[in-house]
């Protein structure tokens, strides 16, 4: 004899899901484990069973976010604006990347995404290009999801422009292509000081 299904029983693929979908909801700033067991309809002490803190939960959140990036054939712009696109396809997807990325927890999808296209190039120096290409491309969007906030709380202030973020396009490939520039040489590195 099985044990009857019990709806209130979930798997960490659905914890995840269920986080998901409440940061697109009401963003990071308001996602607390306390809200996903209330929307999954359980205790917040159940959720770790599947993740031992809020901060591996979030980490499996930004690998999703990144999950689909393309590891190879990419040019190393087209691959820096799927990272770029994957982060915007999610509510804060920039700054919860970014804020796991900084603690080392995760795994590389979007490094080792840049490192490929990189040494697809020829760049000597794939691994420190793109370490750099993805700080940036995390700074960038991190800003211009903020922006998007902020407009749509009208707290942007009017400066006649209809778009918050004309022209942003344009700064993100400048600067990719000015970090990926030269790709057959490494990059210079400052002189140790004596």
């Amino acid at each position: 004899m099985t044990p009857a299904h019990n709806p209130a029983r979930h798997d960490r693929d659905g914890v995840a899901r269920t986080a998901l979908a409440l940061l697109d909801e009401v963003g990071l700033a308001d996602l607390s484990m306390r809200r996903i067991a209330a929307r999954l309809d359980v205790q917040p002490s159940a959720l770790y069973w599947h993740f031992a803190s809020k901060q591996e939960l979030l980490a499996e959140l930004a690998d999703r976010i990144t999950a689909g990036i393309p590891r190879s054939g990419s040019d190393v712009l087209t691959t820096a604006r799927g990272i770029r696109d994957a982060l915007f396809a999610y509510r804060d997807g920039a700054e919860l990347a970014l804020s796991t990325y900084a603690l080392r927890l995760g795994s590389s999808h979007a490094q080792t995404a840049l490192e490929t296209a990189l040494r697809e190039a020829g760049s000597e120096d794939a691994a420190d290009r793109a370490s750099a290409i993805l700080h940036f491309v995390l700074g960038h969007a991190t800003l211009v999801q903020q922006r998007m906030h902020a407009d749509s709380y009208g707290a942007v202030r009017d400066d006649g422009e209809v778009d918050v973020t004309a022209g942003f396009d344009r700064i993100f490939d400048l600067g990719v292509s000015a970090i990926a520039a030269d790709l057959s040489a490494p990059a210079t590195r400052p002189r140790d000081r004596a």
